[in-house]
């Protein structure tokens, strides 16, 4: 399975640092962290997004894409006087071609303990049906 990963930039500056940091080994923090796997009967895209609910996360297909994104906002207390602040939240969206052998229609996902879990079935392997062409 293919992917392609889509960065929200909200301006030039921004992504200024941002290219020069990936390159520094800096982890992106807007990107929240992927495995994917796939076993005999379906692929998997697992996404860890600690800090995030259920209701803070979308995921749907479109034109044979997945779409997991987010827009949750930074929520800072105006009663405290924060000293160090590394808790923040970005809009996200991490998109993965999905391979003509995935029946969409049969796409799951489930949210537990900070993790996405997507399931993609894959289609039964049809084999090609052989047929015998007379000659004359």
């Amino acid at each position: 399975m293919n992917y392609l990963m889509t960065r929200n930039v909200e301006n030039g500056f921004d992504a200024l640092f941002n290219d020069m940091f990936r390159d520094w080994g800096i982890r992106n923090s807007v990107v929240p962290s992927v495995d994917v796997y796939e076993d005999e009967k379906a692929f998997h895209v697992e996404a860890e997004l600690a800090g995030y609910e259920e209701s803070d996360v979308n995921v749907h297909v479109e034109k044979h894409v997945l779409h997991i994104t987010s827009e949750k906002k930074t929520e800072k207390k105006e009663d405290r006087k924060y000293l160090v602040c590394e808790r923040s939240f970005a809009k996200f969206d991490r998109s993965f071609s999905l391979p003509e052998s995935v029946d969409e229609d049969g796409i799951k996902a489930e949210f537990k303990n900070g993790i996405l879990d997507v399931t993609l079935p894959k289609k039964p392997v049809v084999e090609p049906k052989r047929i015998q062409v007379k000659i004359n």
